[in-house]
This record gives C-alpha cells, sequence and structure tokens, in this order.
C-alpha cells in the first residue's frame, strides 16, 4: 500500500541557526543526529524511506523556519531561496518528494505573493507556518491576505509547533515541559482556537488547517468544547457554524506524526474521520519504521488505513495518485 508522509522536516545550513531553542532543550546527541539528517535531502533519507516503506515525503522546512527572522527583508528572500532549493529537489525526485512552503509572514503580502508562486510556478502542496511570526497569530486581520490566498488556491496551511512568545507560569521551574513533550501541543491547539474565535472560517469557509501530532489533542475535546460554549460568556463573538466542533470536523485536518499509539487513532477516527487524517512520521525527530509500522498493524479498516495512508493526502494536497515516472505526467 502507498504510503505518503505528511510532517517530514528539512533544514539547509544558510537557516539551520534559526533552530537554536529547539537545540537547547534536547539532547546534545539527539539534536547532533537530527541536524545531520535534517540537512540531508536525499542520501540518507531515501535509504530511510525505503527501509521503512515509506513511498514519498512531503517535505517543509524545520520550525521555526524564517518566522525567527526580525527583518522582513531578509525573510522574503530566505523564502524564496529555500522555496527554490525545494522545488529542484522535488523535480529531481518527483516520484518521492512533495512540498510545503516556507512563508515569510512578517510581511503578509509577500507571504500571499510567495504561497501563490509556490503552488502555481513551482507545484507544491500548500504552505507550513511554524507557530507565531514574531509573537503574532494567524488570526491577527494581516494575514486574513494569506487565508483568502489559501482558499483561492485550495490548498492547506500546516501549522506546526515552535516555542511560544513567552513561558506560562505554570511551566515555570519545569524546563522539562517546555517543547514538543508537552508545551507545544497546547500552544498549537489554542492557536487552531483562535482562528475558530477569531473568525478565520467565517471569512474563508473553504480554508484548510493542517495540524500535526493527532491533533494537539483537539479531536479528543470537541464535546466539552461545545458545552463550554453554550457556558461561557461570548464577549460579542458569534460562529456561523454555532459551535466550535463544527469548525474542527469541516476546516481541520491532522496527521499522525509522532503520536505511534492506537487510542488516540482511534478517538480521531471516530472525532473526525480518515477523511480528516493523514499519515506523518515527523522525520527526523520519530523513527520512520515505528511509524510505517504502526499504522499498517493499527486496528482500523482497510479503507481507512488506505485513506490514512494515502488517499486523503492525495486529495488534500493535490498529490497525483499514480507514480509520474510511470504515467508520463
Amino acid at each position: 500500500m502507498r504510503t505518503i508522509g505528511v510532517e517530514e522536516h528539512f533544514v539547509t545550513p544558510e537557516l539551520a541557526h534559526y533552530s537554536a531553542p529547539a537545540e537547547r532543550i534536547a539532547q546534545p546527541a539527539v539534536w547532533k543526529d537530527a541536524s545531520r539528517r535534517l540537512l540531508d535531502l536525499t542520501g540518507e533519507r531515501l535509504e530511510a524511506m525505503d527501509a521503512a516503506g515509506l513511498d514519498l515525503q512531503v517535505l517543509s522546512l524545520n520550525s521555526p523556519g524564517i518566522q525567527a527572522e526580525p527583518d522582513p527583508r531578509v525573510a522574503v528572500a530566505a523564502a524564496r531561496t529555500v522555496n527554490d532549493l525545494l522545488a529542484g529537489t522535488i523535480a529531481a525526485h518527483p516520484d518521492r518528494f512533495a512540498g510545503l512552503a516556507a512563508l515569510p509572514l512578517q510581511d503578509p503580502a509577500e507571504a500571499a505573493g510567495e504561497l501563490e508562486r509556490a503552488v502555481t510556478q513551482l507545484g507544491f502542496s500548500g504552505a507550513l507556518v511554524n507557530a507565531h511570526t514574531l509573537g503574532h497569530y494567524l488570526d491577527d486581520p494581516a494575514f486574513r491576505v494569506v487565508w483568502e490566498r489559501a482558499e483561492g488556491l485550495d490548498v492547506p496551511l500546516f501549522l506546526h509547533p515552535a516555542n511560544g512568545v513567552d513561558i506560562p507560569h505554570v511551566l515555570s521551574g519545569h524546563p522539562e515541559l517546555i517543547g514538543p513533550m508537552w508545551s507545544w501541543g497546547p500552544d498549537t491547539a489554542s492557536h487552531v482556537l483562535r482562528l475558530v474565535f477569531g473568525g478565520v472560517f467565517d471569512d474563508f469557509p473553504a480554508a484548510k488547517v493542517l495540524v500535526g501530532h493527532m491533533g494537539e489533542a483537539l479531536p479528543y475535546v470537541l464535546w466539552r468544547l461545545d458545552s463550554r460554549w453554550g457556558f461561557h460568556h461570548h464577549h460579542d463573538i458569534e460562529l456561523a457554524r454555532g459551535n466550535p466542533s463544527e469548525y474542527l470536523r469541516h476546516n481541520l485536518y491532522i496527521t499522525t506524526s509522532g503520536v505511534c499509539d492506537d487510542p488516540p487513532l482511534l478517538c480521531a477516527l471516530l472525532a473526525l474521520g480518515a477523511d480528516h487524517i493523514v499519515f506523518g512520521t515527523d522525520y527526523p525527530f520519530e523513527d520512520m519504521g515505528t511509524a510505517t509500522r504502526f499504522l499498517e498493524r493499527a486496528p482500523i479498516s482497510p479503507e481507512d488505513q488506505a485513506k490514512i495512508a494515502h488517499g486523503t493526502a492525495e486529495r488534500l494536497l493535490r498529490i497525483p495518485t499514480t507514480d509520474p515516472a510511470l504515467t508520463g505526467t
């Protein structure tokens, strides 16, 4: 069965320094190994894909990417450079790679233009956004131009974690809770909910947001979100769809990346359905073989397994359903 990984990271030597915050929270030996793999686009990566039975990776720039760059002009130039490099890699291996663009969100108009260039000229499947951009989240009115372009192009924005603007007091004294083990999940889930209550999906009903790590726990709280929405004073917020869960079921897509465990997969299937779940390995931060074996052995129907492995990704990301090398297209 064809298997597509949708959360698969890389970095370039020129952009690696932006990942310093993640390096500080990782064990040195682990980070050294991950850094080597991030910098390798086609050598060891393709070997690992073959060994794990992963047919295609949808590549994206590692967090936080160019969003940590304070100078908008530098960010715009860096986005074009890294997207062109990624496009060249995909062109050389069209049956093994697809791509998500890096966007210079420091300049929303330029970001919208780069998204359009990446999709219409470079053939990318959408874009990946690493959390906030210098403290600004995607519900900021300044980013409506980016959402308008994404909806018009019919491509998703992948909302990936990064370190937050600040550290919540509840985490003070416990640095082990800061990062992918814990804090990135609630931060990203909160970012998604900002999109719901900030009116993004009312303004752009066909917009699609993709979230990793089995949905950052959002599939498991749909009932409570609706229940407490009925309890809270809404502060003049109106939701066209009525309840928060309706947006998550309609606009949200999730990957299995980094959560190779049957109970959360079964819950996500019940909450969202296989048409909103895609496979991911979170390479190089998780093991590809562990991820592919997890999906192969999951106690789900063959139909749902096929959708998660490749069908939903092909539809959502407009990935050809057959090998271009065989069809000649």
